[in-house]
């Protein structure tokens, strides 16, 4: 009997053991499969007559196809080999370096296989006009006017009766846009309110646009104690602040921020009626300490004298539009080729920015480069080293978005995000990704 018990304890500890170990090699295995998908990005841009080499040394090969209409060459080189590819595809092996050059304007898709045996990854590749881009880094103020007016909360209030009333709830939510009000534009935040005190109590139809969804909804205005109609509702028409201005190309179209302005209460991205630049000074700057953001303060003036452009769109990495004369002249730096996330290297680089009122070049240090990262404004992993700059504001701070990052002359991104808990780091966007606004 004792024997027995002792051979079912073996067994089981000899079984406990396999289980283990086998649930050791499948995390391992997933941890690696996670952690070589993102060395990949999924996205690769390649700018046209420029030979890009990809130097990955990852157990992974496949196909590039073609999903462009015409039928153009690419020529390609893996090792020492070179092939052109056919109007089909071409067999590339990401273990050694991969050499790629393409003419014309096309699209690939490359179709990955880990060990050639798992399918593991598709790849998107574009071929994009080679292009420079006149760095700037000059502060800029920003005026927004949102389309409709922007739902920013939904309350109650207490009526003439006593009685507590919410004509919004469940009706309208944060983040929803109220574009007519019975057929009627919405314009303005003050528009808005005047047209409800007006309504008499009559029930209104409000057109809304909720995500990518638009669609009437149905409320009846009560009266608040000092007697006017009212929906329960807090709503906002515009955004203002300061940033920095990334780049103008040689037809004065800009690029700034290198995010999008959503609003502060809801996080909503502001859908854009108009937009404005204005020239700014900074004023003073807060500098910035671990775990507390330093911010720069600007002075804008909001006349038609110190109109530096008109922002056409708002997207999630950034805002862009058109400069007049005024900001191609404030600009004073030279143009610079593009460089694409697969030319960045960890290693020095500078920012461009302006904290005394001019434009200069500050060192920095790129410390991670994130070619496949969830969040397209936080690819580049960044840490200010310059002294002067550090003395100044300590860092990054708020204001700062925009500010171009140079690497081997050439505009690799903007600088978008400063860490809380470490004011002299953060993060900046690949330009390739401003330029698909």
């Amino acid at each position: 009997m004792r024997e027995r018990q002792q051979n079912n304890r073996t067994r089981i500890y000899k079984i406990s053991l396999w289980v283990a170990l086998t649930i050791s090699v499948l995390a391992f295995f997933i941890v690696g499969y996670f952690y070589l998908y993102d060395r990949i990005p999924g996205d690769i841009k390649l700018k046209a007559g420029v030979e890009h080499t990809l130097n990955l040394k990852l157990p992974v090969d496949g196909e590039i196809i073609r999903t462009s209409e015409n039928g153009e060459d690419v020529v390609a080189v893996s090792g020492q080999r070179k092939s052109n590819i056919p109007s089909d595809s071409i067999h590339i092996d990401l273990s050694s370096a991969v050499t790629m050059k393409a003419d014309t304007l096309e699209s690939y898709r490359m179709e990955l296989k880990l060990f050639g045996i798992i399918p593991f990854k598709q790849v998107n590749i574009e071929v994009i006009k080679d292009m420079t881009l006149t760095p700037a880094g000059i502060p800029i103020g920003i005026y927004l006017k949102t389309e409709g007016v922007l739902v920013v909360g939904v309350g109650d209030f207490d009526g003439p009766d006593g009685v507590n009333y919410a004509p919004s709830k469940y009706v309208l939510k944060s983040g929803d846009y109220i574009l007519e009000v019975d057929g009627e534009e919405v314009s303005t935040k003050d528009a808005f309110i005047k047209t409800v005190e007006r309504c008499n109590g009559g029930e209104m139809t409000l057109t809304i646009r909720r995500d990518d969804a638009t669609f009437d909804v149905r409320v009846l205005p009560e009266l608040n104690q000092s007697g006017d109609f009212k929906l329960g509702v807090w709503v906002r028409d515009n955004a203002q602040g300061v940033g920095t201005l990334t780049f103008v190309d040689e037809s004065g179209n800009f690029g700034a921020l290198g995010h999008g302005i959503n609003d502060v209460d809801t996080s909503t991205l502001m859908a854009l009626q108009s937009g404005t630049l204005y020239h700014t000074d900074i004023i003073s700057i807060k500098r910035g300490t671990n775990g507390s953001p330093g911010e720069m303060t600007g002075m804008i003036d909001y006349s038609d004298d110190n109109i530096l452009g008109i922002i056409d769109t708002n997207t999630n990495h950034g805002i862009f539009g058109t400069c007049n004369d005024k900001a191609r002249a404030a600009v004073k730096s030279k143009p610079l080729p593009i460089g694409l996330k697969q030319d960045i290297v960890i290693g020095p680089a500078q920012i461009l920015c302006s904290v005394d009122g001019e434009a200069k070049y500050y060192d920095i240090e790129i410390k991670e480069v994130r070619p496949d990262h969830n969040n397209i404004n936080r690819g580049i992993v960044l840490k200010v080293t310059d002294p002067e700059l550090l003395a100044v504001t300590g860092g990054i701070v708020q204001g700062m978005s925009g500010a171009p990052i140079i690497q081997n002359g050439k505009l690799i991104g903007a600088v978008t995000h400063v860490l809380v808990q470490d004011s002299t780091s953060g993060y900046g966007i690949f330009i390739e990704n401003m330029l698909t606004n």
